[in-house]
């Protein structure tokens, strides 16, 4: 399992924003600081916005700032948003998409390891990277 270069640059973001959570920053300085290419990672806030992680600001003192306590914000929290529920087989998720899990010896396999890793992912808060 590896995480896309996108999401990396989520928690990146996040990450910055965590360490200054009263902060609004301004998605040049975010992309400098955590060498982020500024177009893609304004195409990445937006999702970060629509998940409700971050808080946009318009006009001159805009940028953007974390919508809740780094305490409350997991990195399951931005894979999810910026990639969708996080599994190694789409079985894991949903055995509907897969005619095979009900005979499949396997299937609990995944299930349990999706369980695991959403597991030790939501436990990963950003107040604890400081």
């Amino acid at each position: 399992m590896q995480i896309t270069r996108e999401t990396d640059y989520a928690i990146r973001c996040v990450y910055y924003l965590a360490r200054r959570p009263d902060e609004v920053t301004m998605v040049e300085e975010i992309a400098r600081e955590m060498s982020i290419p500024k177009s893609f990672l304004a195409k990445i806030v937006q999702k970060l916005v629509k998940a409700k992680i971050v808080k946009s600001y318009r006009g001159v003192k805009g940028g953007f700032q974390l919508s809740g306590s780094p305490d409350d914000i997991s990195i399951y929290d931005v894979i999810e948003a910026v990639e969708g529920p996080v599994a190694m087989n789409v079985c894991a998720v949903d055995k509907k998409q897969c005619g095979f899990s009900a005979k499949c010896k396997v299937h609990p396999v995944w299930v349990e390891l999706r369980k695991e890793v959403e597991q030790r992912l939501k436990s990963k808060k950003f107040s604890q990277f400081k």
